[in-house]
């Protein structure tokens, strides 16, 4: 089946999309689907109607239909690590029965959902306080999904913030906590500490220092901590009442746990109620990826056309660009979904791929993108499937004129990427300005755009807390959808753990420990500087 791609993708590359709307004039209608409001338009790309039933035979062939119920009904798919794969059930609002190990989950998660929903309005409403008062500011402190999923939803629900202040800390350079910190007053901060296991060295390290912190100013620090964690021991040695503490199971992935308790920053910041629209609008993706037919399914749909320009066409990276400010982590958010998942080098039984596996994700917003890496879109030697994401409306009812041009620049560029601009209509431009001869030959081959460059256009009414929701799943079932026909498991992520047990030996060193001889040259170099460095910065020496 993969050999029939391949054939069809070299057929693909002696065509042009822009001949694909001559020959079809139904073609934007019959290459985009619609469903919960949203648009996917995927007609801006080389796929013919062949093509994308050679592909939805390809999706049957691998089996998603079987392996999605499968993950909805608790199957552990992830069988590297004999787990679940359930995020679906933390946005289960209907509650019905989901089963892992012959035991219903949905209790247990109601539960947690309605133990967060009190905490929030306690907090929100001026019953919960600090040692100061009202609580006016929430840092979560967290790294990966414990943070990127937060960040990237809070920026992007920021006309819905009407809570404390949140604020985020991840990575484990001191100045990321020290910023963050510096201003705050520590008597109406609450502190959220992000991690399962409450040992995650990197968040820990950085609650170590919140709660340094805080002591200095606070005689009982811990009275001003949450934590997200299923380490009930651990939590209560921090002093943290267990009224604060908020866990989950390991069949929910970092990556993918935002609709859980690691969401809670983001309920205080926006409020139960929205909150549980936010998930509402998840469930509707749930239920759509689950009963619609492949051919116009949007998770489904996106997938096939991912592995279509990368699998098929062998275009290498993938660009994420939002035409709405306030998604700009969204593509690093995906960054994290879709190359954690995905960028793996085995197939499920161990044995090593035949094919490229996830691609490289990567983005930024428009327009800021037209005036940074927009000219190698359109004129350099790569060709880079871009995906856009457009809102119709905005949420500055006074600046309706100015979402009017950011959709303008949305469409532009896509249908810039797919006609481009031939050589004889750059001559022709110039020409017209009055230039002739050499110079006019020069300046037109650098003002040609090839074009033929393909790209997908997710189109949403109004980015509210439930069209973010739909927007995170369908984005999630893609990976789902992408991994299972690339016969890999989307839900471990053990390309992370050498790097961090190395971190773990070599931290010893720079307190002065003596190196081993498994000690590579260049390592042990660099470690010299740095601990030269450590020491002129401990004698004053700057």
């Amino acid at each position: 089946m993969w050999d029939d791609l391949r054939r069809a993708g070299t057929a693909a590359r002696e065509r042009r999309i822009l001949d694909l709307f001559s020959h079809d004039e139904r073609r934007a209608t019959d290459f985009s689907a619609r469903a919960l409001g949203l648009l996917f338009d995927y007609s801006k790309t080389s796929i013919t109607a062949e093509d994308r039933n050679a592909l939805i035979e390809l999706a049957k062939a691998a089996g998603v239909p079987a392996r999605r119920e499968a993950m909805f009904a608790g199957a552990k798919i992830n069988e590297t690590e004999g787990r679940a794969v359930l995020h679906s059930a933390l946005r289960n609002l209907s509650g019905d029965p989901v089963l892992v190990d012959g035991q219903d989950v949905m209790p247990g998660v109601l539960d947690t959902l309605a133990r967060m929903r009190a905490f929030a309005r306690a907090l929100r409403s001026g019953t919960f306080t600090g040692q100061g008062g009202a609580i006016t500011d929430v840092v979560n402190i967290g790294i990966g999904g414990s943070d990127l999923g937060p960040v990237m939803a809070h920026a992007a629900l920021t006309p819905y913030c009407d809570g404390p202040r949140c604020h985020f800390v991840s990575n484990v350079d001191g100045a990321h906590v020290h910023d963050v910190l510096a201003g705050l007053d520590p008597t109406t901060t609450l502190v959220i500490v992000a991690s399962k296991t409450f040992s995650t060295i990197e968040t820990m390290t950085n609650a170590e220092t919140a709660r340094a912190w805080m002591a200095a100013s606070l005689r009982e620090p811990g009275r001003q901590f949450a934590a997200l964690s299923s380490n009930l021991e651990a939590t209560a040695d921090w002093g943290i009442d267990p009224s604060r503490v908020f866990g989950f199971e390991d069949w929910v992935g970092g990556r993918y746990s935002i609709w859980g308790p690691i969401g809670l920053s983001l309920m205080l910041a926006i409020g139960p109620e929205r909150f549980r629209d936010f998930l509402s609008g998840a469930e509707a993706m749930d239920r759509h990826f689950r009963d619609a037919p492949l051919a116009e399914n949007l998770p489904v749909l996106l997938a096939l056309v991912g592995l279509w320009h990368h699998q098929v066409l062998g275009h290498p990276t993938r660009a994420v660009l939002p035409y709405e400010q306030r998604l700009l982590r969204l593509p690093a958010y995906l960054q994290q979904l879709e190359m954690e998942s995905n960028g793996k080098r085995v197939a499920m039984d161990g044995s090593d791929l035949t094919l490229p596996s996830g691609p490289i994700v990567w983005g930024e917003p428009g327009t800021n993108g037209q005036h940074a890496f927009y000219q190698l879109i359109h004129q350099g030697t790569q060709v880079v499937p871009c995906e856009f994401l457009i809102g119709a409306e905005g949420h500055e009812p006074d600046q309706a004129h100015q979402h009017r041009l950011l959709i303008a620049n949305c469409l532009a560029q896509s249908k810039a990427l797919m006609r481009g601009r031939t050589l004889a209509e750059a001559r022709a431009m110039l020409a017209a300005k009055g230039l002739s001869g050499a110079a006019l030959e020069r300046q037109a081959r650098h003002r040609v755009f090839p074009g033929n460059r393909p790209s997908v256009t997710l189109a949403y009414p109004k980015l509210t807390p439930a069209v973010l929701g739909q927007i995170v799943a369908l984005y999630e079932h893609r990976v789902f959808v992408e991994g299972t026909i690339l016969g890999i498991n989307s839900y471990d992520q053990w390309g992370v753990e050498l790097g961090k047990e190395l971190a773990l030996a070599l931290a010893p060193l720079l307190e002065g420990a003596v190196a081993g001889p498994d000690i590579d040259g260049s390592t042990r170099a660099l470690l010299e500087y740095a601990g030269a460095g450590q020491t002129r910065a401990a004698d004053g020496d700057q």
